[in-house]
């Protein structure tokens, strides 16, 4: 490669359909950092160049528009996909052709390929901090609602086992299209009132999650009294929710938008500057954001877009991230993370309640699930407005 030739990479984000909402986040972080990068001189003189694909929330044109970068375009490294069956989808593709694939969203754990750098939170991370707080601050019984794919029964099945660890109990479980309007979720919610859960358990995404969170508020639901927690609801979907809707509910995530810290900060002002707004902000943005840099930093260090050399330069990486010092671990390809959970205030904000100390490993595999190991290592956050203020 001459010094002219730019360094192309593939993104692969829906920005129409049911799961634009967080995938256009997720490629205005990758679009982000690609700027960044550039605006430094690129990686060796050369810039980075995104050549970017709309799979319209279609699961399977993932997979079709992945072998198009590949065949087509000559891209051997991509980014992108939210949902778990649009990645799976695209992992064979990148198995077979062996490209590198960066997928930079929480998911189900239970996976690993060489030829995939997992930049999300998995169970360890997210699932087992969230039982343990729900049933600490609320109580043992969850009602589980998710849309009807891949992410949400497994999901279900993982927060099953460590609620069971705690001594809780699944009192109801619903499953829904993705497509579902607000009037579709009358009969659950009519069933979560009967049952009369401590907590409600969500794993809906896209449109149906906003309209599911309305239709909960409409019919007298209050999140400070049974709330709705997540692992998917993020600050754009609630800014869609309104706050009135949204107060009380929670949500578990490497990353919020309100941590106050400087590399946050300076994340969201040039976020801000080249988008207008940072509402939109969401964890998967931020690790949309913090791969581009990770494997800018690889490509620095090889100087080639060969796969072996880039995955041998990921693995051990580290960046300094907005949620802070995150790194991809060379024992599966998923990546240490910092672990949050927060609940929205009546302003439509996370304040974060309960945070860990340190990044924690991935355990993708739930190998040491013991549902008690996190609580020694987080603390309560003093802010005002959060539950422990």
């Amino acid at each position: 490669m001459t010094r002219n030739e730019s360094w192309k990479i593939g993104l692969l984000f829906s920005t129409s359909g049911v799961t634009s909402i967080i995938e256009q986040s997720q490629l205005n972080g990758a679009l982000l950092a690609i700027d960044e990068i550039n605006a430094r001189g690129g990686i060796k003189g050369s810039p980075l160049e995104p050549v970017s694909y709309d799979p319209g929330s279609i699961v399977p044109r993932y997979g079709e528009l992945a072998e198009r970068l590949i065949i087509d375009d000559k891209v051997n490294v991509i980014f992108g996909c939210y949902m778990s069956s649009s990645r799976k989808e695209v992992l064979p593709v990148v198995e077979r052709r062996n490209a590198l694939f960066l997928y930079p969203t929480l998911y189900e754990g239970f996976e690993y390929s060489p030829n995939v750098i997992y930049g999300g939170a998995c169970p360890n991370q997210n699932s087992v901090p969230l039982a343990n707080y729900l049933m600490s601050a609320f109580g043992k019984r969850i009602f589980f609602v998710g849309s009807d794919y891949i992410y949400p029964y497994e999901s279900n099945r993982v927060m099953r086992n460590v609620l069971r660890q705690g001594g809780g109990e699944v009192v109801g479980e619903r499953y829904f299209d993705l497509h579902t309007c607000a009037d579709g979720f009358d009969d659950v919610i009519k069933e979560i009132m009967e049952a009369r859960p401590d907590a409600i358990f969500s794993t809906i995404v896209g449109q149906s999650c906003i309209e599911f969170y309305r239709s909960y508020h409409a019919a007298g639901g209050d999140g400070r009294v049974c709330p709705i927690a997540s692992l998917t609801t993020n600050e754009g979907e609630i800014n869609a929710i309104g706050a009135r809707a949204s107060v009380g509910h929670i949500t578990a995530a490497p990353y919020f938008r309100s941590i106050s810290s400087v590399a946050n900060r300076r994340f969201l002002k040039a976020y801000e500057r080249k988008f207008g707004s940072t509402i939109d902000v969401t964890s998967c943005c931020e690790a949309a954001y913090s791969q581009v840099h990770l494997f800018a930093a690889a490509l620095e260090e090889t100087g080639e877009m060969d796969t072996d050399c880039l995955r041998e330069a990921l693995l051990g990486a580290s960046f300094d991230a907005p949620q802070g010092q995150i790194k991809i671990d060379p024992d599966n390809n998923h990546t240490y993370l910092q672990s949050r959970i927060a609940t929205v205030n009546e302003d439509g904000e996370f304040v974060i309640d309960l945070k860990v100390r340190r990044a924690i490993k991935p355990d993708p595999y739930l190998v040491f699930p013991a549902i008690h190991d996190w609580s020694f290592h987080t603390q309560k956050v003093s802010v005002s407005g959060g539950r422990h203020a």
